[in-house]
């Protein structure tokens, strides 16, 4: 499978996709990773922290999002603008975002938009949206902090049920076309599946889930892999497909959390977002962005 270019689903979080966590800390390992923390509590107020006034003062919140991100993040849409609206709004102050190109890692990404701010001279944020809420990286960046878990995302197989009626294994892929975006862990997962068996079936030209699943739609395909969110927000509610868990043990079956980070010394902001997040969980908004975008919410 040729790598494609462009960041994991997150570049997109793959912006998340393969590789040892170290001081770098790979957005792909990340995407591996046991979420071990679950962050449903309010953070405690740190003594002196003025990050929220500061934004209250501006009348603005400015919110890092990924750019080409779907279904989060496309041209000004998706369902991170979304959230970020209503956090905006939580917080009685208008919203201004700051796209950018994810880095080569989940650090440069936090470094860039969080406690630091870009060589090229834009940022920081005052909160970065769709950051993995994983202990290794939490434990690897002290400088920000990383809470507010809104989603679940995990890595799917989709297929057209009248093609391929059953697949409780991998082996009905050895003779069926594949759509995986290139260079993410569904690829990285099906390229490596048993012993490389389904390697002639992948085709990896597509840069991102949607793209695949619209090959699934357009029939030039009989399975399509990758992000939940990706595939759904295509394929949702289509009785002609079938959208489920990849059945292959190295897949993380409980995929992983996406939330939020600030500035560590930016404590009453994080327990300000922190309080409009579980509002928004609690009364029925978070599951409505979603189903707005034809993606089912999934909890953390």
């Amino acid at each position: 499978m040729a790598p494609q270019g462009g960041r994991p689903p997150a570049a997109r979080p793959s912006r998340f996709h393969g590789g040892q966590l170290d001081q770098g800390v790979d957005r792909r390992a990340c995407l591996r990773g046991l979420l071990g923390v679950a962050g449903a509590a309010l953070l405690p107020l740190a003594a002196g922290a003025t990050t929220l006034a500061k934004v209250r003062e501006r009348g603005s919140l400015i919110v890092g999002i990924y750019e080409d991100m779907p279904p989060f993040h496309v041209a000004g849409k998706g369902i991170d603008i979304d959230i970020a609206g209503e956090l905006a709004e939580a917080l009685q102050v208008k919203l201004s975002l700051l796209p950018f190109n994810a880095d080569e890692n989940m650090n440069d990404d936090l470094r860039n938009m969080v406690w630091k701010g870009h060589y090229l001279g834009y940022g920081p944020a005052d909160v970065l949206m769709h950051v993995p809420v994983d202990k290794p990286l939490i434990d690897a960046t002290p400088q920000v902090t990383i809470f507010a878990p809104y989603y679940r995302d995990r890595v799917v197989i989709a297929r057209n049920l009248a093609q391929v009626p059953l697949l409780d294994t991998l082996k009905p892929l050895a003779t069926q076309a594949v759509a995986v975006p290139g260079q993410t862990l569904a690829g990285w997962l099906l390229l490596g599946a048993d012993d490389g068996a389904y390697a002639q079936q992948l085709r990896t030209q597509w840069k991102d889930g949607c793209e695949a699943a619209r090959a699934l739609l357009r029939g030039e395909v009989t399975v399509a892999a990758g992000l939940a969110s990706e595939l759904e927000t295509v394929l949702r509610g289509d009785a002609r497909f079938a959208i489920e868990p990849l059945p292959l043990p190295r897949a993380p079956r409980d995929g992983w959390a996406a939330g939020l980070a600030v500035k560590k010394d930016g404590a009453d902001l994080a327990q300000a977002l922190q309080a409009a997040m579980t509002q928004l969980s609690q009364n029925g908004r978070l599951k409505d962005i979603f189903a707005r975008h034809n993606v089912g919410w999934r909890p953390v």
